[in-house]
């Protein structure tokens, strides 16, 4: 898995079942700015063909969920981003404590 768009997609996903638009409005809370349609459905389609998500049918829009195996990739790419990024996190945390 590429890029933290699949791995926030992941994340989001890992907590409910969510359709295009309400992952994209999710990201721009997280982002700053909201995520094109050629950006999002791209990755959807990405993660789909590696079948780490699902998307079904709710009337006309699609609800996409984790696979099992999209799962076991979330908590893969946690474990990653743990280990390379677990010690700038620790850091922002001590900062924001001492402007405190």
């Amino acid at each position: 898995m590429r890029g933290m768009l699949s791995f926030q997609i992941l994340f989001l996903l890992s907590r409910k079942p969510m359709h295009g638009e309400e992952l994209a409005q999710e990201l721009a809370k997280r982002r700053g700015e909201k995520p094109t349609a050629g950006t999002i459905y791209p990755a959807l389609k990405e993660l789909k063909t590696k079948h780490l998500i699902v998307g079904s049918k709710d009337g006309k829009v699609i609800v996409y969920s984790l696979t099992p195996v999209g799962q076991n990739a979330y908590v893969q790419s946690i474990q990653y981003f743990q280990r390379c990024f677990g010690d700038i996190i620790i850091e922002v945390q001590r900062i924001r404590v001492e402007k405190v």
